[in-house]
């Protein structure tokens, strides 16, 4: 809402000026009255309604007080009821007097112009406990607009444009990063450039619509400016087509270094549509809110600064990178071809087919060797009310694998985000140490995109963290706040080596799978009594010890770095029944044994199992 303003009058000469719909204008009538005049009074249009503030009563005009006193400062204030079909069709006349005098010493002509703004009612006179001015959605004349109410498309309301709140029964517009790549030529993605390659990018962004009515000749004193805050204007890029519908005519209009745009409303034309992309995610240092405003300038003479007379405002969020848990029904399968693996792949290939869904296979050439494509990336998306699609988060690990994101998935309606690790990276960095638990409530609080579970040194100080940048993007997105587990105990220190989830039919939907060395132990000893104590262990694998049940459970090291790995994952354990909300019934152990020492940390006891 537009902050009430005030203007100046004179008895020199008539004065005009713009009147937004909606608000008030506030008449200096003491500051033009002439040497002597004691008191006032006040007439206007058919179209100007006039209220006098005096001694904290508010009065309408025309009352049974003809004249008003000049003392105390009395505050006169101006609203219309529609927009001006004209420039200067309604005016004000103030006329002064003095002591008893009849005939006025001076008076005061002002000429008003309306055009107006959507959503709003009349300003409240701050020092009162009400308005002067009824209450009433007004139409929209001069306003910006998004899909604030989140229907899929602009629409008027009456809901604040400047506030943004969660949920379902929450309010605000909403920006998706613009990070796939919808021409397959570009070299980029296509929130890192200036142009509007296809009509499938600008599906990708939001719509704001400038709706301007009112005398066009207005315009010839008055600018419309679309401006964005110099804090925002590296979050977001804005296009604008004009009259035309055709591709080559958008151009990039706001974002970056370009601050503010010159809207020229059209003589017939009274909307003006433009597109916003998101060009950042949040992160470190911004929130995910971006603000796009509309201001009225009012030119004064040559040579002087334009007076800004009205704004309107429309605040959007940048939408967060969501994670998907594996409880969800697969749509691609992504596999490594590597050269010892043949098997595996076909594996695969077999159970996505009864899935029915897709599969991807990376070749050699493109892998370089390196089969841990789930350490390479995690799948995501971005929502808004108009458009959804995938975006797969890149990992700083950077080995073979580290071109085949942009190579192969990035795409159309597929995006793509990345992070560095400047300091360094380390094994805490692989995207086998994210995941994400299924929509869970924890003491009353709903995280229905469930909770982002990493894996990190605590409680052990000075030992391997996931990269800052990373954690600090994680946390940035608000909707899957992280989980920190304890994962240094493993060698390569990946959470996805000891916790799993799958989907159940009752209590929460899902179980948490936990691997448990007691649970090993206590089935090779049931095994043992059962008279398989001599029955050899990996059969089938190749290059691989055999140990029998009895030498497994004779091995008092093996044993007893088992205890140590139960006791890390039992720390666990604790920290996701509380985190999640979880309770006995929820968590599934897995018989699983470890091996190695403190120093280097624990590995799966059963060759090449995660």
């Amino acid at each position: 809402m537009a902050q009430q303003r005030r203007v100046q009058l004179s008895t020199q000469r008539p004065t005009s000026t713009v009147c937004v719909l909606g608000t008030e204008l506030s008449l200096d009538v003491c500051g033009s009255a002439p040497k002597g005049a004691v008191s006032f009074h006040a007439q206007g249009t058919p179209g100007v309604r006039l209220w006098v503030v005096h001694e904290a009563q508010s009065v309408k005009l025309p009352s049974s007080v003809g004249r008003w006193p000049l003392a105390p400062s009395p505050e006169l204030l101006l609203a219309m009821d529609g927009p001006s079909k004209d420039v200067g069709d309604e005016k004000v006349r103030i006329s002064y007097f003095r002591e008893a005098g009849a005939v006025p010493v001076g008076r005061a002509l002002l000429y008003l112009t309306c055009v107006g703004e959507y959503g709003g009612t009349a300003r409240n006179p701050k020092f009162l406990g009400f308005s002067p001015f009824p209450s009433r959605p007004l139409p929209a004349e001069v306003s910006l607009d998004a899909d604030v109410n989140r229907s899929g498309a602009v629409s008027r309301t009456l809901l604040d444009k400047t506030t943004w709140t969660w949920g379902p029964e929450g309010h605000g517009a909403v920006l998706l990063v613009n990070c796939d790549r919808d021409d397959p030529g570009a070299e980029r993605l296509d929130n890192e450039d200036c142009a509007v390659r296809s009509y499938n990018d600008l599906k990708d962004m939001s719509q704001l619509l400038l709706r301007t009515r009112g005398p066009h000749a207005i315009f010839a004193g008055h600018r419309l400016l679309l401006h964005v805050d110099f804090g925002d204007a590296d979050k977001l890029g804005v296009f604008y087509g004009g009259n035309s519908a055709a591709l080559e005519e958008f151009r990039h209009v706001l974002g970056g270094p370009k601050l503010a745009y010159t809207v020229r409303p059209g003589r017939h034309r009274h909307e003006s549509v433009f597109y916003v992309e998101g060009r950042a995610f949040p992160d470190v240092g911004f929130s995910g809110l971006v603000s796009l405003h509309v201001t009225l300038l009012e030119s004064p003479d040559k040579g002087l600064l334009e007076t800004p007379i009205f704004t309107d405002t429309v605040v959007f969020r940048v939408a967060p990178w969501i994670m998907t848990p594996n409880t969800q029904q697969p749509l691609e399968v992504f596999v490594c071809s590597v050269d010892d693996n043949e098997g595996f792949v076909a594996a695969v290939g077999a159970l996505a087919e009864r899935a029915q869904c897709q599969l991807t296979v990376c070749p050699l050439p493109e892998n370089r060797q390196d089969r841990w494509i789930q350490d390479e990336v995690e799948f995501g998306y971005v929502q808004a009310p108009h458009k959804t699609f995938p975006v797969v988060f890149d990992s700083p690990r950077d080995r073979g694998l580290k071109d085949f994101p942009v190579r192969s998935i990035l795409g159309p309606d597929f995006g793509y985000v990345a992070r560095q690790a400047p300091e360094g990276t380390s094994s805490l960095d692989s995207f086998g140490n994210l995941e994400v638990s299924p929509p869970v409530t924890v003491r009353g609080k709903e995280y229905p995109l469930g909770r982002i579970l990493i894996g990190s040194s605590f409680p052990r100080l000075g030992g391997r963290r996931m990269a800052k940048a990373v954690r600090d993007f994680l946390v940035a997105q608000k909707v899957q706040a992280p989980v920190e587990l304890f994962s240094d105990w493993l060698q390569v220190g990946h959470v996805d080596e000891f916790l799993s989830f799958v989907s159940a039919p009752d209590r929460k939907g899902f179980r948490l799978l936990l691997a448990s060395p007691s649970a090993c132990y206590q089935l090779l000893k049931e095994k043992q009594e059962e008279g398989f104590g001599e029955a050899a262990m990996f059969q089938g694998l190749d290059k691989v010890p055999k140990p029998t049940i009895n030498e497994i459970l004779a091995n008092e090291e093996l044993r007893k770095f088992n205890s140590y790995a139960q006791s890390c994952i039992d720390w666990n354990r604790d920290i996701l029944k509380r985190s999640l909300g979880l309770a006995e019934p929820d968590i599934i152990d897995i018989p699983q044994l470890f091996q190695g020492d403190v120093a280097s940390g624990a590995e799966a006891f059963f060759p090449g199992m995660v």
